[in-house]
C-alpha cells in the first residue's frame, strides 16, 4: 500500500527504525527491511527465482523482512533468505563505485536497488509506516533447512503470467532475469 506525501525530515534513530516529520508535519515511522531475488540455476529449465508464500497479502513475494537492530541489510538478507526459502545464498552486490584507497570504514554489500514504499500495520508497527527497503540479488548456494513458508520456484516465463505476483516484483524479476547470467558471474 502507498502512503502518499512521504519525505524523510527531521529523522531519529530508533533501533532499526527512524521517526522522521512527513510533508505535513505529521511524524513518520520508517523502518529499514531487506528483500532478495534468489536465482537458482537448474539444468532443465534455466535460471528459476524463489518464491514465498504471503498469506496476509495473499500472493506470492520474494523473501525478505525487518533488519533487525544487531545486523546489517545484508545480514538480515541472508537470514530471511534462509528462514522463508530454506536455503544458503551468496548475494551478489549491485552496481557501485569502489570506495577510495585508504578509506577507513567497511563497506556495505550494496543493494540493487533501494525503495521507500508505504507499508500498512502488521506485526511491527500498528500504524501505517514506510519500509526503507533494500533490494539484493543473490545466488541459490544450497538447502539448509526445511523453510517456515510455502515455496515455489519460477521460471521467467512462469513470472509474466504468474497472477498472485505484485507488479512491482513482477517489474524488478522481468528486469534481472534480462540480465542473470552476467548479474551471478560477478
Amino acid at each position: 500500500m502507498h502512503v502518499p506525501g512521504i519525505e524523510a525530515r527531521g529523522c531519529g534513530r530508533v533501533g532499526a527504525r527512524r521517526r522522521c516529520r512527513g510533508r505535513n508535519g505529521g511524524q513518520v515511522i520508517k523502518e529499514v527491511t531487506a528483500t532478495v531475488f534468489v536465482f537458482r540455476r537448474s539444468q532443465a529449465v534455466g535460471w528459476r527465482l524463489g518464491l514465498v508464500w504471503h498469506p496476509r497479502f495473499q500472493g506470492w513475494i520474494t523473501p525478505g523482512g525487518h533488519v533487525e537492530a544487531n545486523e546489517t541489510a545484508a545480514e538480515a538478507a541472508e537470514r530471511e533468505t534462509s528462514e522463508e526459502l530454506g536455503c544458503r545464498v551468496r548475494l551478489v552486490p549491485g552496481p557501485s563505485k569502489p570506495l577510495p584507497v585508504g578509506f577507513p570504514h567497511t563497506a556495505a554489500t550494496v543493494p540493487w536497488w533501494i525503495v521507500e514504499m508505504g507499508a500498512s500495520p502488521d506485526n511491527h508497527t500498528r500504524d501505517e509506516h514506510v519500509h526503507v527497503d533494500h533490494v539484493f540479488v543473490a545466488e541459490w548456494v544450497a538447502d539448509v533447512c526445511e523453510p517456515e513458508t510455502r515455496v515455489r520456484w519460477v521460471t521467467e516465463h512462469e513470472v509474466a503470467d504468474l497472477p498472485d505476483l505484485a507488479e512491482d516484483t513482477r517489474l524488478q524479476a522481468k528486469e534481472l532475469f534480462a540480465s542473470v547470467d552476467a548479474i551471478v558471474a560477478v
